[in-house]
C-alpha cells in the first residue's frame, strides 16, 4: 500500500496533489490518502509508522511493503522512486 497522510489547509501537501494524481494516472497505482489534521484515526494511523523519528510532519509518505517514506514537498522523479516505479 501506498499511503499519502496529509493536512487540509497544509500549502505543501497542496502542491503534492497533482504529483500524486498524475503518479496514479501515469504509473497504475493507487495511493491511499489520509487527511490528518482533521481526523484523529488517520491521525494515529499515522503516529503508528511515524513517531516523529521519520518525518514528524505533512506531507508523510509511506509505502508499506519497501518501508520507503518521504517527507514535504518533493519532485515527480522522487515520488515515483518511492512507490517503486
Amino acid at each position: 500500500m501506498l499511503y499519502d497522510f496529509y493536512g487540509e489547509e497544509c500549502p505543501h501537501c497542496v502542491d503534492m496533489h497533482p504529483l500524486v494524481e498524475r503518479l496514479e494516472k501515469e504509473c497504475g497505482v493507487t495511493v491511499v490518502k489520509k487527511e490528518v489534521w482533521h481526523n484523529d484515526e488517520n491521525r494515529r494511523e499515522l503516529e503508528a509508522i511515524d513517531d516523529g523519528s521519520l518525518c514528524g510532519g505533512v506531507p508523510f509518505f509511506y509505502n508499506d511493503e519497501t518501508k520507503n517514506f518521504l517527507c514535504g514537498s518533493s519532485s515527480y522523479e522522487e515520488l515515483k522512486h518511492w512507490a517503486g516505479k
